[in-house]
């Protein structure tokens, strides 16, 4: 016993006065100051980076965590560090009934002395900055501190003053308490959990093979069982901690990815804000210098096509006059429809909302263009539901709804077809605008293509009457405005038909009638007043209940 303690002894300062080197720390210099969304990406960049390092192996078994591993196993020790000085000062009171006080009491001070050196060890491992250098030798130094540990357990385990029943069944049970609680701090590093078990699980076989009796050798073969049995635990459980560390390293991955992915995307936004600004301030900027000339540009094309100064003298030049008005309309149009486009993108498009007549506004329509449509031979049908009252939208919205819906059916109707114009109640209790002709059609796979804004479809392209494809976006922004459905169902070579829906909200019901008659005028008040209030008075129209107005 003396000699053994004194080996731990010599242990002991050997570990105590060569401390692990500490890696030098290099002060990087400063870096300059970045914009904050670049230093932020370069910080989600970072901590991507490490955690997919973390992934990588240096020692076996994915040792990428090896400092994760060490830091679980120092807090185990240093959260049970209570529970085992216990374990030894139990045990040491109870060895004090079979050796000498004396060596129980040694063996109690150096057991609690290796105790306390190495939770020291746990809490400098804690302070300490972590590197792969220190990593390996402080992994190192557990490792000998718990073989050490293991070794002094031996020497309390193997030393009974008799070997009879009661010595042998004290033996193994404190040798499978000391093997579980040991392979239960040391799990997270498994060569340690051997390092304090495998000896005293050596010994005490070996001390009951050497005992030469039936008895002991089963308890040497269930002593061996049991290291075994706590070895694979120590193992499952080593395994268990590695996956929950693999698990949180590819978690931290993902934030970082999706933290970087987010840092990127708002440096799109933010860019493609300024381009919108940009081009918001360009197309307002373009049309105040573009429709300056246009209006003399259609000013005074329009006189020499009309003639009002005198005749040509040249015939051709009033079709020259023409083309030039045609076109600067056709022009002025465009920059309308862009404009009112971007107004609509950037949110800033005011509905003027008031009582507005569905039927009234699309028969007004079809009058504005229906010498159009009877120049090309197209035949426009009304089918109109009677009766119906007025919706609250904007009327302005609602009229280049219709407009645009009706001039793109009348462009790609060929010559003698028809075109539908249908006003009527959903089934919700809304109402709807249907325009349906015998046109072309668009392709299936084209429909996304021409609601989006430019777009154009194959026979649009095809067409001689090519517009700017803004007329069924800008339609079917409006609508979407107005809280509606936009529809468009379309079938090659047989024709389209877009459906336009008002919510049920939107739909001014009819006011009841009055249930009270109103109390009659009483005379002293009609005397008061002049003879014009009395005419006013008599020619006031009277307020039409069903109207809704």
């Amino acid at each position: 016993m003396q000699k053994l303690a004194l080996f731990a002894g010599r242990i002991l300062c050997c570990l105590m006065s060569n401390p692990a080197d500490k890696p030098e720390v290099v002060q990087l210099p400063a870096e300059p100051p970045i914009a904050a969304p670049v230093s932020h990406r370069r910080i989600a960049a970072q901590r991507v980076r490490e955690a997919r390092d973390r992934l990588t192996s240096t020692s076996g078994t994915r040792p990428a965590f090896d400092r994760e591993l060490l830091r679980q196993y120092v807090q185990t020790r240093i959260s049970a560090s209570y529970v085992v000085m216990l374990l030894v000062v139990a045990t040491g009171l109870l060895f004090g009934f079979w050796v000498e006080p004396v060596s129980a009491a040694a063996w109690t001070c150096g057991m609690l002395c290796i105790h306390a050196v190495v939770i020291r060890n746990c809490a400098r491992f804690l302070a300490e900055s972590p590197s792969v250098t220190a990593t390996r030798k402080w992994r190192t130094r557990f490792i000998l501190l718990d073989l050490l540990y293991g070794m002094c357990w031996t020497a309390i385990l193997i030393h009974p003053t008799s070997s009879d029943v009661v010595s042998n069944t004290l033996m193994m049970f404190l040798m499978l308490l000391v093997i579980a609680v040991s392979s239960m701090l040391a799990a997270s590093l498994p060569i340690a959990a051997l390092a304090v078990t495998v000896p005293v699980t050596s010994a005490i076989a070996l001390n009951f093979v050497l005992s030469g009796t039936f008895d002991n050798y089963v308890l040497a073969g269930l002593a061996l069982a049991a290291e075994a049995y706590f070895a694979l635990l120590a193992h499952r459980l080593h395994s268990t901690t590695l996956a929950t560390l693999e698990a949180r390293a590819e978690k931290d991955a993902l934030i970082g990815e999706l933290e970087q992915a987010k840092s990127i995307s708002d440096e799109a936004r933010h860019r493609a804000e300024a381009a919108n600004v940009a081009k918001s301030r360009f197309l307002a900027q373009m049309s105040h210098e573009l429709r300056t000339p246009l209006n003399a540009i259609l000013g005074f094309s329009e006189v020499m096509k009309s003639e009002i100064f005198g005749d040509h003298a040249v015939p051709v030049y009033k079709e020259y006059s023409a083309d030039i008005h045609n076109s600067g309309v056709h022009l002025l149009n465009l920059i309308n429809e862009i404009l009112d486009l971007s107004r609509i993108e950037a949110g800033r498009y005011e509905l003027n909302e008031e009582a507005v007549s569905l039927v009234h506004v699309v028969a007004d329509c079809h009058h504005l263009l229906k010498l159009r449509a009877s120049s090309r031979g197209i035949t426009i049908h009304e089918v109109f539901e009677h009766g119906m009252p007025r919706i609250w939208g904007d009327e302005r919205a609602t009229r280049q709804i219709v407009l645009n819906l009706l001039s793109n059916s009348i462009k790609f109707t060929p010559q003698g077809g028809e075109i539908w114009l249908k006003v009527g109640w959903t089934a919700s209790g809304g109402q709807y605008l249907s325009v349906k002709d015998t046109g072309s059609g668009i392709a299936e796979d084209e429909i996304p293509i021409v609601l989006a804004s430019f777009g154009q479809g194959s026979n649009s392209i095809k067409s001689a009457e090519q517009g700017a494809g803004l007329g069924l976006p800008i339609a079917k922004s409006l609508i979407d405005m107005h809280g509606g459905t936009f529809t468009l169902k379309s079938k090659l070579r047989i024709g389209t038909e877009v459906i336009v829906t008002f919510p049920p909200e939107r739909v001014m019901s009819a006011l009841a009638p009055m249930a009270e008659e109103a109390p009659p005028l009483q005379p002293e008040t009609a005397s008061t007043g002049t003879a014009d209030d009395k005419r006013r008075a008599r020619n006031r129209p009277i307020m039409n209940a069903g109207t809704g107005l």
